[in-house]
């Protein structure tokens, strides 16, 4: 492994505590070494960029790097890197590209006449630096790396600029034309999230096409312009934009390369990362492909064990150490399982001594189904769904374990399934399969979307693995037109039993489709092919904790754009800037007839989507009336409620998007769960087909007990099946009044699985309860209130690590006379041993000199956090009333 600290350096010993959000580190011995930064602008050709120049201590020349940040980013985000890098012996320079951060200039999308020239002349600079190490004269020794748009000007500069020696670019482009128009179809989400990064409000003397241009060079805002509108790339601008891009200069990148790329990833996908692969291998320049879990679309960027990677990289190709380790030419991270001892999810990496591309070790995989017909609805309208640009949080690095989301409608789209496998099957590469299309359109034309399903044994749950689809263009269809369908490249473990479900969409959220409605039929034309990459040999790595929670927001996220686009709602004056928002209670206040005081008086509160929110307070907090003016029963005498951005009012109809399981649910005795269910959902007068029970009761996991009359329920059971009533529909928003009452311990874990379940989907949970063990295991947020009024709002790791008591976890046993010398520090109030450590409770010692002293101690301290229950905070928040 290597170390950011040299070796002549004193061992340091660096504890970081998380504690509330913020990070804790301490250093029991030397600091780590200084790193000098200077900060200059430089006058460009009447462009200003912001640099930063980092060198650390040592004499002598030392190899140079330019650090470049992502697009709409500044040379800020890439200070972290820059210091690690200057204390590992080299001259950094990071900027602001054109148009970014506090550079002028306009943005040109790494323009070779601007912003590649610009790095030209950063070199320039390098050059004059007496720090830096010369190959010759006006030749300074530099590797280039950077993400997205820094990594592409990584690869674009070492083009154009035969001094650059090496370059590690990360999750960019090869041929940003293909990235943004793949197959001729235009990606319209990234493209609009890509080009209103670059936007900015309109200023004096700017009006119209000039202020809507942005930071744009007008070029390039006459080019997004003329493909948003006619839904689809024109020559022109393909051809603008491979000339921007390092596929245009590929003969020219000839130094050892670093490919980094994202598997969760709708932005740039693994095949620009194989296409550059190839392109640079074929030139004879070293080459390593290194496929991480996270990307644009979210998860684990990896960025400790990639900035080290890059770090090792640089050593051997720019300071000619030949020990070093640069690691394997291939290298796939894989999501396993979740370890149940702490949470965490695990990386699998599997290498390989040479890149294998996309489509090693073929396997024939044959499809059934003949030809289906479908449609292309008027207005391209509703899409189908895959990826969302920038808000998959990850999904494609959990899809191994069945945690996914994606959207179909009936009508539109053809399906072909394989036969269930007969042993676990891994694709590494991109799948293949030739189709017959024939089109209606006018002029004979079909754009498609395919997809690859992994579809569990019951047929029905799937998982779309990496949440990514291929767009094609098919022209002069109208007899009939065979074409091979490339999918997707994907890493990805198809279990035993399970079978593959080939799905060609006519319409797809991120990708414009034709406005006018058309008729498609689709038949496969031969097996499924999937790579399968023999060779690979595969370790188990741990990933940091917060990795697990990130991509299940994310999901939440997803699904809430998702079913908000799905369901849409006729109330009156709706809030569009909270369409997405689950629930906005503004200033609610309500008193009973005859009542002497406010039952809640001015109470505000947002839940965001993805949130199981806790709603706490001691009898007579208010709690149950806030749950009945949210779900309609009752009015407020003043304020607002909003859900997805729609008022609320008794029979408002966004109160379809709301399930609610409040003081019990009256049942049939004699009739069956599912007689009961039905019964319940035809009284709604919703269509049958809404009811979504199947999925309801999967959740609520009744199994053969729903066929059974209701009075041999257990109580547990009756819960279950009024959460299960609750659920009927897949509500966006699920509203819980004490959903565990009655049901012993057992039950209780059973219920908090379901909720926790139900919310895993994609959806949103408040939950009122008494139990504040069960809330503070189930919850992410917590609303506290007393007497009508909010105390407290936010997560509940924020409300709970208030206390003054830490709790120190062990890496070995120590004796009692250990315990007691912690308990006698200065500032100490004493310190007992607990389950997991030792409990510290802090009398004006700060945490940071706490650990300082402990390290001093020789305390085998694994960790310092914040120890205080939930228990404790609610009575400190409402003065000790009973709960």
């Amino acid at each position: 492994m290597r170390l950011r600290i040299p070796r002549w350096a004193a061992v340091t010993a660096v504890l970081a505590v998380l504690a509330g959000g913020g990070t804790w580190t301490a250093v029991a011995s030397d600091d780590p070494p200084p790193v000098h930064r200077a900060d200059r602008t430089l006058d460009l050709d009447g462009v200003r960029l912001d640099t930063s120049y980092f060198t650390g201590d040592g004499a002598g020349r030392r190899p140079a790097v330019l650090l470049g940040h992502g697009f709409g980013g500044s040379k800020d985000d890439v200070r972290a890197q820059a210091e690690g890098l200057a204390r590992d012996g080299y001259a950094v320079l990071t900027w602001s590209a054109r148009g970014f951060g506090a550079s002028t200039g306009e943005i040109g999308l790494n323009d070779p006449e601007h912003e590649v020239k610009d790095v030209r002349k950063l070199i320039d600079w390098l050059a004059d630096r007496p720090e830096v190490l010369l190959d010759k004269p006006g030749d300074p020794r530099v590797g280039v790396t950077g993400a997205s748009y820094g990594g592409a000007i990584s690869l674009l500069a070492a083009g154009h600029d035969p001094r650059v020696d090496a370059v590690a670019p990360q999750i960019t482009y090869w041929n940003l034309a293909d990235a943004l128009f793949p197959d001729g179809v235009f990606k319209k989400l990234w493209a609009g999230i890509f080009f209103s990064a670059g936007d900015r409000p309109e200023g004096p003397g700017q009006s119209g096409a000039a202020a809507a241009c942005g930071r744009f060079t007008p070029e390039l805002c006459g080019l997004y312009q003329r493909v948003a509108v006619a839904g689809k790339p024109d020559a022109a601008a393909r051809a603008l934009l491979e000339a921007r891009s390092p596929s245009a200069v590929a003969d020219r990148i000839k130094v050892p390369t670093l490919l980094v790329q994202g598997q969760s990833d709708s932005l740039f996908t693994l095949a620009q990362s194989d296409a550059a692969a190839r392109a640079l291998t074929a030139n004879g320049a070293p080459v390593a492909v290194d496929w991480i879990s996270g990307g644009h679309d979210g998860g684990d960027r990896e960025t400790d064990r990639v900035e080290q990677r890059i770090g090792t990289w640089f050593d051997r190709w720019l300071k000619r150490d030949t020990s070093v380790d640069t690691g394997p030419a291939f290298r796939v991270s894989r999501t396993g399982g979740i370890d149940s001892t702490n949470g965490r999810a695990t990386l699998r990496a599997a290498t390989a001594d040479r890149y294998p591309g996309l489509t090693a070790g073929p396997t024939a995989i044959p499809l059934t189904g003949g030809p289906q017909s479908f449609t292309n609805p008027a207005g391209a309208t509703p899409p189908a769904v895959s990826a969302v640009p920038g808000l998959g949080g990850g999904l494609s690095g959990l899809s191994s374990l069945g945690v996914g989301l994606s959207l179909d409608f009936p009508g539109q789209y053809a399906r072909f399934d394989s036969a269930p496998l007969t042993g676990q099957l891994r694709i590494t590469g991109t799948p293949t399969v030739r189709v017959k299309v024939t089109s209606t359109a006018a002029d004979g034309s079909a754009v498609l979307f395919a997809k690859v399903y992994d579809v569990g044994p019951d047929g029905r749950q799937q998982v779309l693995p990496s949440q990514l689809v291929a767009p094609v263009r098919v022209a002069d269809a109208t007899s009939g037109r065979t074409v091979t369908l490339t999918l997707p490249a994907i890493d990805h473990e198809v279990e035993s039993g399970h079978r593959l479900r080939l799905v060609v969409a006519a319409t797809d959220l991120g990708y414009a489709s034709p406005l006018v409605p058309a008729g498609y039929t689709v038949a496969v034309d031969g097996p499924l092919t999937v790579p399968t990459a023999p060779g690979l040999d595969t370790q188990a790595v741990a990933l940091p904790w917060w990795v697990w929670g990130l991509p299940l927001l994310g999901l939440a996220v997803a699904a809430g754009l998702l079913l908000t686009a799905r369901r849409r709602t006729g109330a009156a004056a709706p809030d569009p800037g909270l369409a997405t928002v689950p629930l906005v209670i503004t200033g609610l206040s309500k008193k009973y007839k005859g009542g002497d005081r406010y039952s809640v008086q001015d109470l505000s509160f947002r839940v965001e989507q993805g949130q199981v929110l806790g709603l706490l307070g001691p009898n007579g907090a208010g709690k149950t009336t806030t749950l009945r003016m949210l779900m309609g029963l009752i009015a407020p005498d003043e304020g607002e409620i909003r859900v997805f951005g729609q008022a609320i009012r008794p029979g408002a109809p966004v109160l379809s998007r709301v399930g609610a399981f409040v003081e019990g649910a009256g049942f049939l005795p004699h009739l069956s769960g599912r007689e009961n269910l039905d019964l319940y959902w035809k009284a709604t007068g919703r269509p049958a087909e809404d009811a979504h029970v199947d999925e309801a009761l999967r959740i609520a996991n009744l199994g053969g007990a729903l066929e059974r009359a209701v009075r041999t329920y257990s109580q547990g059971m009756r819960q279950r099946l009024a959460l299960a009533q609750a659920m009927l529909g897949l509500p966006d928003l699920l509203i819980l009044d004490e959903p565990t009452n009655g049901l012993d311990p057992p039950q209780i874990r059973e219920m908090r699985e379901v909720m926790i379940r139900y919310a895993a989907d994609g959806r949103t949970v408040i939950v009122s309860s008494h139990l504040l063990a069960e809330v503070e295991q189930s919850c992410t947020h917590l609303v506290v209130m007393d007497r009508g009024r909010l105390v407290q709002a936010g997560p509940v790791a924020e409300i709970t690590g208030s206390g003054d008591t830490l709790l120190v976890t062990l890496g070995g046993p120590v004796d009692d006379v250990l315990v007691e010398k912690i308990g006698a520090l200065p500032g100490v109030a004493g310190a007992t041993r607990a389950d997991g450590g030792i409990l510290v409770r802090l009398d004006g010692i700060a945490p940071t000199v706490l650990i300082g002293e402990l390290v001093s101690l020789d305390v085998p301290l694994t960790g310092v956090g914040p120890h205080r229950r939930l228990e404790d905070a609610f009575l400190t928040l409402i003065g000790g009333g009973a709960a």
